[in-house]
């Protein structure tokens, strides 16, 4: 899809994402996973902030998103958790920062969206810090045949609908681009993927 395009999506669904009331279980992964950030935090795709109520105190957050509409919700909702952040209007896939910038990196329900996963989760190692941490909460395709059969079946009209990817194999996608895995849990059918990684050696591609 036209990346102009599928920012447009993305504006247009600024005010449900504010809106909308996760359940207790989303909430819950949330805080699980984010409990660990620590440091200088960059998030990628914050969407509207749903993740900032999460964050532990005195860290200091870096957040990225392509959509305007979405970062004005984010930069209130950072104002409301008072939490120290920065924001930045940029596409994740043409975004660069020097290496080992940040203490944790943070994608929580993005990389479905992406053109090039790999390519983000290889500029996610490079840009973390040898002793830091990657933290993902990632939704793709179940390991159930029958569901992930389905998943197939719907995921182009889904990504023409809501920009969203629903068959990526995200697991694997951590591992190609070189992070070492230190945990890994699986929820709902495998569908949702939680997983804590470090950077291990640069190398790889890149982008």
């Amino acid at each position: 899809m036209e990346k102009q395009k599928l920012i447009q999506i993305f504006d247009r669904q600024a005010n449900q994402y504010d809106k909308k009331r996760e359940g207790p279980k989303v909430k819950q992964w949330r805080q699980q996973l984010l409990s660990d950030a620590k440091g200088e935090v960059l998030e990628l795709a914050v969407g509207a902030g749903a993740n900032f109520p999460f964050y532990p105190p005195g860290v200091q957050v870096t957040a990225a998103d392509f959509s305007p509409a979405m970062l004005e919700k984010a930069q209130r909702a950072a104002r409301e958790h008072r939490l120290d952040a920065r924001f930045m209007c940029a596409d994740i896939e043409e975004l660069d920062f020097a290496a080992y910038s940040f203490d944790t990196v943070v994608s929580t329900l993005s990389m479905c969206s992406y053109d090039q996963p790999r390519m983000v989760l290889e500029k996610m190692k490079r840009w973390c810090r040898p002793d830091g941490s990657i933290l993902l909460m990632e939704h793709g395709i179940s390991s159930y045949r029958v569901l992930s059969a389905v998943q197939k079946a719907l995921n182009p009209l889904l990504y023409r609908a809501y920009g969203c990817h629903h068959t990526r194999d995200i697991q694997e996608l951590v591992r190609e681009a070189g992070l070492e895995i230190l945990k890994a849990e699986s929820y709902w059918l495998d569908m949702v993927q939680l997983v804590w990684a470090r950077p291990g050696a640069l190398g790889g591609t890149g982008g």
